[in-house]
């Protein structure tokens, strides 16, 4: 028996991950640069390259690292980043802005997903700004209303597993008006347990390989280490958790049904 598909979106910040989570099974990508720094809008060329993904592909609006408060010479740039994602032909974006009184920013969200809209930019991620907010109740309610489709959290925790708790409340209040994506953290081995433990139907991983420990990525030219690159492989194992954990809760809903 075939169970409720669990949706598992990847976030990869150049082409090779982008391929790399397409063959390995994502449902959709998240496009960033700069994941070690939490994720970057990407640049206007990998945006153009990912419109031709065979799955929908969301891009990180996000103009510099650090906080969520921005000025309004920085929502301009995000505009601009938003008709560049238009431009593009992507599906979505993914974008947060937070007030300092810990409180989302409804008035600039609000705005940048009315131009969003009037680009043509039509479905849209609130990204764990959420989770910078004093109240994640108030919160969810502020991102139901602005029309975003989902938000990405972790619950508060540091993984998702931590906060699972949490994500689980958010799912119930949610009610199905809105999408819970849980992320942080996620890990074939902890995939399945994370559904089961909050009902989440989506999925939010990196999915990076293994095979080199975190720090010891490829040099490059005095920069640094860059983070260990997104994995086919774990992107397909990911995916097999996630389609396990879907057909355990499918026959646990029909075991329920029966009783």
């Amino acid at each position: 028996m075939q169970g409720r598909r669990i949706l598992l979106e990847v976030c990869v910040e150049g082409a090779d991950g982008l391929a790399a989570a397409v063959a390995g099974g994502a449902d959709r990508v998240e496009l960033c640069a700069a994941l070690v720094v939490g994720g970057l809008t990407p640049s206007p060329g990998l945006m153009a390259l990912a419109a031709s993904a065979s799955c929908p592909v969301f891009a990180m609006i996000r103009p510099r690292p650090g906080d969520f408060v921005y000025s309004p010479a920085e929502e301009a740039v995000m505009r601009g980043d938003i008709a560049a994602v238009a431009q593009a032909g992507l599906a979505g974006i993914v974008l947060g802005a937070c007030r300092t009184d810990g409180r989302l920013d409804e008035a600039m969200l609000g705005r940048l997903l009315d131009h969003a809209r009037a680009c043509g930019v039509r479905h849209a991620t609130l990204h764990r700004a959420f989770d910078e907010a004093a109240d994640a109740g108030v919160a969810l309610e502020v991102a139901i209303g602005l029309g975003f489709a989902r938000i990405l959290t972790s619950g508060g925790g540091a993984t998702a597993w931590d906060g699972r708790e949490r994500l689980r409340a958010l799912v119930a209040r949610a009610g199905g008006r809105i999408a819970v994506m849980a992320g942080g953290g996620v890990s074939p081995e902890s995939a399945a347990a994370l559904v089961a433990a909050t009902g989440v139907e989506e999925v939010h991983g990196s999915c990076r390989g293994r095979d080199m420990p975190r720090g010891q990525g490829v040099r490059n030219a005095g920069f640094g280490d860059n983070p260990v690159p997104t994995d086919r492989a774990t992107v397909g194992a990911v995916r097999r958790a996630l389609d396990d954990a879907g057909a355990a809760a499918t026959m646990s809903g029909d075991c329920s049904r029966r009783e």
